[in-house]
């Protein structure tokens, strides 16, 4: 009968739901497009909808959708800062006085951002290397690394480039004129700064702050190092990328920005020592032929007088001193969840009557948690949220310590630099999203093989 009839045909395996590539690819290669159109970091929330939308429908069709090593410490950290929005009307001793409705649109910015960039790394962290290799991503990060640098070439030499954005022109002019929205959708090349006694252009397109700029430099030429050195490439490739680094030094030393300078000098230690440690020695001998080489170039060109003035003007480092003894006496007031934003100081340093002016634009109301990422998650989601963002990332780190492939090197040294610079920047948006994907790039690179196609 069963002759007759045949065998019985085997069960249908459901088909496993592709999760297409082009939500990130599409943020990281048109990044430029965004910054044009006023969208600029704007795009995280906007891409993450249709991300989590396709996580979800993966999961429903039977495909496991993985989370992130350590993802519940993250998990506390978000519900930290959501449960923060709670506590926005608390004024710690020296804030200035102000509704908590005030604090709304700032703390949901962040809340909003911070949500976004968690499903921009699970989103990440679950796509195969079919679907967006693990080198093309190295390769797109590469890229974000040359239009820092072609970025920071247009903040020193047309420094007054701006315009308004498409994104501005729709917005009412009373919304478009406010600081905060004129950072998130008005393109411009350079931020004019009285760092060094006179106005000096530091750059910052396409990143909106030249701190920003700083940071993500730091947090991607080590991708861009990893995609020239880290695989076979032509010698035209290498050419270009030592090329490129060699232009970059001008936009990095006329940003005057002194934690950009130790964030390079940190990452190069670290690379060097990572490499020497797996056996490659000769690691050591080149971090000190290119210490020698940056040191020649800056006695012997103007570069090194840009340097001199800077490290000779220490101007902002008593306001730094300020804000950090004011982020720690607020976490002493809240030391649990903090205050759930930041806030903004009553007077300046010297004296709660000396406060911002037309005259006088950086003498006093400065805002607590604005100067580095530690500061920021100290006072505004206590001592439990700067636990559960340190900790998760410091997982990742220990977890992933022994890959010293060329993406484990580079991923784990802008994690690491970025422990180090969160002392001086703050990480939301574009900087914790590269960390993000420098984890989702570990995460990976330790997935067994057959999980990774």
């Amino acid at each position: 009968m069963t002759a007759l009839l045949g065998a019985p045909a085997p069960p249908q395996t459901p088909t496993r739901r592709t999760l297409p590539a082009w939500p990130l690819a599409g943020v990281l290669l048109l990044y430029p497009l965004w910054w044009a159109l006023g969208l600029g970091v704007l795009i995280f929330p906007l891409v993450a909808v249709p991300m989590a939308a396709l996580l979800l429908r993966a999961h429903v069709a039977g495909r496991p959708v993985r989370l992130p090593p350590g993802f519940a410490l993250w998990a506390v950290f978000l519900a930290t800062v959501v449960v923060g929005v709670a506590v926005l009307g608390a004024e710690p001793a020296g804030a200035v006085d102000e509704h908590a409705s005030s604090r709304l649109l700032g703390a949901g910015y962040r809340v909003s951002q911070y949500g976004a960039l968690t499903v921009l790394l699970v989103y990440a962290g679950n796509l195969t290397e079919a679907e967006l290799s693990r080198r093309r991503l190295v390769g797109l990060l590469a890229w974000l690394f040359t239009i820092t640098v072609a970025g920071g070439l247009l903040g020193v030499f047309a420094s007054g480039f701006e315009f308004t954005s498409p994104v501005e022109m729709l917005l009412p002019g009373h919304v478009r004129d406010k600081g905060f929205v004129q950072s998130l959708v008005h393109p411009y090349a350079a931020q004019i700064m009285d760092v060094v006694r006179d106005a000096h252009p530091r750059p910052a397109a396409p990143w909106g702050y030249t701190n920003t700029w700083g940071n993500n430099f730091c947090l991607l030429v080590v991708w861009f190092v990893a995609w020239a050195w880290g695989y076979p490439a032509r010698r035209r490739t290498r050419l270009f990328a030592l090329a490129c680094l060699a232009v970059s030094v001008v936009p990095v030393v006329h940003s005057l920005n002194r934690g950009l300078w130790i964030g390079l000098g940190v990452a190069a230690v670290y690379v060097a020592v990572r490499l020497a440690a797996a056996g490659r020695v000769w690691a050591i001998g080149g971090l000190a032929v290119g210490a020698a080489a940056l040191a020649c170039a800056l006695a012997l060109t103007p570069l090194g007088g840009v340097v001199g003035a800077r490290l000779d003007d220490g101007k902002s480092n008593g306001v730094r001193s300020f804000l950090m003894e004011r982020a720690v006496t607020g976490m002493a007031e809240s030391p649990v969840i903090g205050f759930g934003s930041t806030r903004t100081t009553m007077g300046g340093r010297n004296s709660i009557t000396v406060g911002e002016s037309a005259a006088c634009e950086r003498c006093g109301n400065f805002t607590v948690g604005g100067n580095g990422q530690l500061w920021q998650l100290l006072f505004a989601h206590g001592l439990v949220g700067t636990a559960a963002y340190l900790g998760f990332f410091g997982y990742g780190l220990w977890r992933f310590r022994r890959d010293r492939s060329p993406i484990g090197i580079a991923a784990s040294c802008a994690i690491f630099g970025a422990f180090a610079s969160m002392l001086w920047y703050n990480t939301l948006v574009t900087p914790l999203a590269f960390m993000f994907l420098a984890f989702a790039l570990l995460w990976r690179n330790a997935l067994p093989p057959e999980e990774r196609v």
